[in-house]
């Protein structure tokens, strides 16, 4: 899910969930409501992103160009070291600003961990999770 917020000189992206293929029906109208509010500052809280691929970082990597054209900035909260490697694999990593002092709630701490433990797999044949 991604909301909008924004303020007189700032949007905000706030996602949860995958920000991967599965979800990008939902980029084009998100892309062109964000462009639309022609703010400078584009702030994307990640605390609740469980999950990013190549379409995800896509994604983002649009709106910061986007931003950049404009002559506003992008700047990533929340992030964990994953999504940061994804965007520094597309060679993107310096199309933001990342906001390495935004601590995320509890609650989307435990959540993302909860959703990183139920992706991993085991090599223990007698463990029922693989």
């Amino acid at each position: 899910m991604i909301e909008i917020a924004m303020s007189s000189a700032t949007a905000t992206l706030v996602i949860s969930g995958d920000l991967d293929l599965g979800a990008r029906e939902q980029f084009p109208e998100v892309a062109a409501r964000v462009t639309g509010l022609r703010r400078q500052l584009l702030v994307v809280d990640m605390c609740g992103v469980t999950f990013m691929d190549s379409t995800g970082a896509a994604f983002l990597i649009s709106l910061a160009d986007a931003g950049r054209r404009r002559g506003g900035a992008t700047v990533l909260r929340g992030c964990d070291d994953r999504d940061l490697f994804v965007l520094e694999v597309c060679g993107a990593l310096d199309l933001f600003r990342i906001d390495g002092d935004h601590r995320c709630s509890a609650e989307q701490v435990a959540a993302r961990q909860e959703a990183e433990e139920s992706l991993q797999v085991s090599d223990d044949p007698g463990d029922e999770r693989g």
